[in-house]
């Protein structure tokens, strides 16, 4: 029977750099995004564990085998005058789900948070993944109605940065 009693979670090294690449791409097919993934295992690797590393990542491990990741950044509210992490994937492989693995991740991260005296933990979630967002709803975590997203990238960004 798969417990979450045999799951460890432990912080990534650059030796899980193909393993973190692998799942990245497994949650980009997941999300009907792999068409997206311009991402190298070298850029990776460069923020991850770079001279100036960018983020952070956990492995999540069923009997010594990765069977999920979770992947975070430092955010920082002018409001609150603390940072706050920011969850970027969180990602267990499919037959895995549903059995605490991906809740004790969040659970990890929210401790992490309260550990480094972060005011926030936050994360988006695509409109149509249910499974997920009812996980959210049971930890009590809010939807942000009042916010929505914008972001730049490519040309568009490229156009913006050339402006005086």
């Amino acid at each position: 029977m798969t417990t979450a009693s045999n799951f460890i979670i432990r912080p990534a090294t650059e030796s899980d750099v193909d393993t973190i690449f692998s799942l990245i791409k497994e949650l980009a097919d997941y999300e009907r995004l792999a068409h997206e993934v311009v991402a190298t295992q070298k850029d990776i690797r460069n923020s991850l564990f770079g001279e100036r590393p960018f983020a952070e990542a956990l492995i999540g491990e069923y009997e010594r085998t990765p069977i999920g990741f979770a992947l975070f950044f430092y955010k920082f509210s002018t409001f609150i005058g603390k940072p706050g992490i920011y969850l970027e994937d969180l990602y267990v492989k499919p037959e895995y789900r549903s059995k605490g693995f991906g809740h004790k991740m969040l659970v990890h991260i929210a401790r992490l948070a309260i550990k480094r005296n972060c005011g926030r933990f936050e994360w988006s979630v695509l409109d149509w993944n249910t499974p997920a967002i009812r996980t959210y709803d049971r930890l009590n975590a809010k939807p942000m109605k009042d916010w929505i997203l914008y972001r730049l990238t490519g040309k568009a960004l490229v156009e913006l940065a050339k402006e005086d």
